[in-house]
């Protein structure tokens, strides 16, 4: 008999282990630390919502040269926070043109009406359900924020997206958008071989074939698209102006910095994004404070 116990105990003890390393349910942070949360999946495989306690401080007055995308952007999340419809976002195009920023900006705008935005990693989209189930029931409005989406062929994380946005038996959560940025519109990589693919009826009709469609398809279940273009020069230096005029640089100051901002661009490349505008305006008004 004592023998069968001690079995007993010693199967008890390795089930417990086992739990112990298990990936467990997403468990609810503290909704009033933070206005937004990064979620983590640990090495143990258990995912936590972590507070983001340092914002960045942009605002939508900040970002120039993109008014018409700042316009649609503002205007669905608008709707969203007042409990309208509005639509899960899909932002593409060059890079650096402010299209992370821009939902910075809005989180900024509207945090103090209830939104609140929840940052996740591409390869973590395998977890988005649990989030959505764990925000359901929050009064507050969720942003579901995911950075330069994109995947390659048989990533686990692509059906899972395409379920939440619009394949999924169950209905469409209220609180809960999502917000994705990419530098390629189609989101999965494209082949010359897939053009193949293509149809054409007698009357000219174009009909793309089976792959297509479903490279395809993930973009469509996105129902605002913002496009976003590389900036001519002159709006690259009006980025820059309104960076350097946020770092106290008095306007004099900011026209004879032209110069030094077109040469900070084609040591880069010849890259004229907001982001190498921003970077520069640092530069530039480091130098000029410690002058």
């Amino acid at each position: 008999m004592s023998d069968l116990q001690g079995l007993i105990n010693q199967v008890q003890a390795l089930v417990q282990r086992i739990e112990s390393i298990l990936p467990g349910p997403l468990s609810a942070p503290d909704w009033g630390a933070a206005v937004a949360w990064r979620y983590r999946r640990r090495s143990s495989g258990h995912g936590v919502l972590a507070p983001v306690m340092h914002l960045s401080g942009i605002t939508l007055d900040d970002l120039k040269e993109i008014d018409e995308q700042k316009a649609k952007i503002e205007r669905n999340t608008e709707q969203f926070v007042r409990g309208l419809s509005a639509n899960n976002v899909l932002l593409t195009g060059a890079r650096g043109t402010g299209k992370s920023s821009l939902i910075k900006a809005c989180l900024n705008t509207y945090s103090s009406r209830g939104l609140r935005l929840i940052e996740i990693d591409k390869d973590d989209v395998t977890d988005l359900p649990d989030i959505v189930d764990l925000v359901s029931s929050r009064p507050e409005k969720f942003i579901i924020f995911c950075d330069d989406l994109s995947f390659e062929e048989g990533e686990s994380g692509y059906k899972a997206l395409k379920s939440i946005l619009d394949g999924s038996v169950a209905a469409a959560t209220p609180n809960v958008l999502i917000y994705a940025t990419s530098n390629r519109r189609h989101l999965l990589p494209e082949y010359m071989s897939e053009n193949l693919s293509y149809k054409h009826t007698p009357d000219g009709e174009v009909h793309p074939g089976e792959v297509v469609e479903e490279k395809i398809s993930l973009s469509e279940r996105f129902g605002l698209w913002v496009s976003f273009y590389p900036f001519s020069q002159e709006e690259y230096l009006t980025i820059v102006a309104q960076w350097l005029r946020s770092h106290g640089v008095s306007d004099p100051d900011i026209e004879a910095a032209r110069p030094a901002a077109l040469l900070w661009s084609l040591e880069r490349g010849g890259s004229r994004s907001g982001r190498v505008a921003f970077q520069f305006a640092l530069d530039y008004a480091g130098q000029h404070a410690r002058a």
